[in-house]
């Protein structure tokens, strides 16, 4: 019985397909959970702020319309990350500050982690934006031990 790859040989783009589904999923939930992580890390921020999250505030730091902001503000309400309440903006809930400061730590270990390879400051805050949302546990834990000093 011959032995499953886990790896493609230089030249050889093909994994075990088990490696390969795993490997997609992986970045599938990431998208989907990267657009919830954002907006639930953002509105933490600015009540932290200013004491309230606005649609037009959140629409102005994100760089959409105000509707993209409410269809997405519904989807998390739903999901029982956020409540609205009329006339006085946007809040978290107990779910929704958990998973604003998950997505802020590990924004801070991959933004750290690239500083320590030696990026600049600026480019790692950017790059950290998309890379935080598509590392895994394992991953984000070497980061961290790297950044940290350990290697």
């Amino acid at each position: 019985m011959q032995a499953r790859r886990t790896t493609a040989p230089a030249g050889d783009p093909l994994v075990d397909p088990e490696v390969h589904v795993a490997s997609f999923r992986q970045a599938r939930e990431a998208r989907r959970s990267e657009l919830a992580e954002d907006y639930v890390e953002l509105i933490a921020d600015l009540i932290g702020d200013g004491g309230e999250a606005r649609q037009v505030d959140i629409a102005a730091r994100l760089g959409v319309a105000q509707p993209t902001v409410a269809k997405m503000l519904k989807r998390l309400s739903e999901d029982g990350l956020v409540q609205q309440r009329p006339y006085r903006g946007v809040f978290l809930t107990e779910a929704g500050r958990i998973l604003a400061d998950q997505a802020r730590e590990r924004h801070q270990v991959v933004e750290r982690f690239l500083c320590a390879l030696g990026v600049s400051p600026e480019t790692a805050r950017r790059d950290a934006e998309g890379i935080e949302h598509h590392v895994s546990g394992e991953t984000l834990a070497a980061f961290r031990r790297f950044a940290d000093g350990g290697g």
